[in-house]
């Protein structure tokens, strides 16, 4: 805790010296690459973003960016601020979610970002929950697909991540963030019920080449990890839809025009017309798990969200 105050003090004194707004603008443009990028994640105009390297500038004595043709690159010096602001302001937030925060009471604003499904089966609980609690703590939620969901918790854009990584594509999670892995989310295939795979107990890769398939959008992770079910056969499946809802996939299913795989978790009810059937050899499975930047775990808010989607993850109905 000793140490904690002196670093709390040091920060104050940083902060009086130079100003802590003006060291997230600086930041921003380093990680986005542009005055443009940083103001649309900060929530300013552009204007106000160049106003505060401005006063950056008079408060250090030197320039912090060059213009290169149309855009800015930061100087040397720059650079070595922006590396320099990054842990004041990574200490500053671990300082904020400890020594200033009431362990007993998670409070504030908690922004959480998670992939379709995720917000359907686990953060709509979690909502749910706190709504009918006493805690003071807002959350707001955002819909994207895990590698996105990874980028804005990792440049402080969201606080925490709920994502998934499928057993055949890999989600890379940046060294000063934390993963917990929650629970394992099966695929099926869904099929019409006059499909003649409909009756099967299983189905393997191989009995799937013929299939017209609906898909989530080229780049998603759920899309190449379809794609990889036929990479060791030599072939692509026959996508002829793609659309980024699961919900949309039912009901084309449902019309029998294409067959999906569709995770369980968030999955709505299926029409009576529409068949699950498992996948085997191998099992499609994903691991959905929650990700922060490790200067956030002591957080309170992020310790009670975790808790509450620890708790739904863990329970009979998922």
């Amino acid at each position: 805790m000793k140490d904690q105050r002196c670093i709390l003090h040091l920060i104050m004194y940083v902060c009086f010296m130079i100003d802590i707004g003006s060291l997230r603008a600086l930041t921003a443009i380093e990680q986005h690459g542009s005055v443009i990028a940083a103001s649309e994640i900060m929530g300013f105009s552009p204007s106000a973003v160049s106003q505060q390297v401005k006063k950056l500038e008079k408060q250090t004595g030197f320039a912090v960016l060059e213009r290169r043709g149309r855009g800015v690159l930061l100087t040397e010096r720059g650079l070595a601020l922006a590396a320099y602001g990054r842990r004041i302001l990574a200490e500053l937030e671990e300082l904020h979610s400890t020594l200033l925060a009431d362990p007993a009471k998670p409070s504030g604003r908690l922004k959480v970002v998670a992939f379709s499904t995720a917000c359907r089966g686990l953060v709509g609980p979690m909502l749910g929950r706190l709504a009918s609690s006493e805690t003071e703590l807002e959350v707001s939620v955002l819909a994207e697909d895990p590698r996105e969901a990874v980028a804005r918790v990792a440049n402080g854009e969201a606080d925490l991540g709920v994502v998934h990584n499928w057993n055949s594509v890999p989600l890379v999670i940046p060294e000063h963030m934390s993963l917990e892995w929650l629970c394992e989310d099966i695929a099926d295939l869904l099929v019409h019920r006059s499909h003649p795979l409909a009756g099967q107990a299983a189905v393997e890769p191989a009995d799937l080449l013929d299939e017209r398939w609906v898909s989530t959008p080229h780049g998603a992770i759920c899309n190449e990890a379809l794609l990889r079910i036929f990479a060791d056969l030599g072939r692509v499946p026959d996508i002829r839809v793609y659309d980024p809802d699961f919900a949309t996939h039912i009901a084309l299913v449902d019309q029998a025009a294409v067959v999906a795989l569709v995770p369980r978790l968030g999955r709505p009810g299926l029409p009576p017309d529409v068949v699950s059937v498992p996948v085997v050899n191998p099992m499609q499975v994903r691991h959905v798990g929650i990700v922060h930047r490790r200067t956030m775990t002591a957080s309170p808010g992020i310790r009670h969200v975790a808790g509450l989607l620890r708790e739904i993850a863990g329970s009979p109905n998922q």
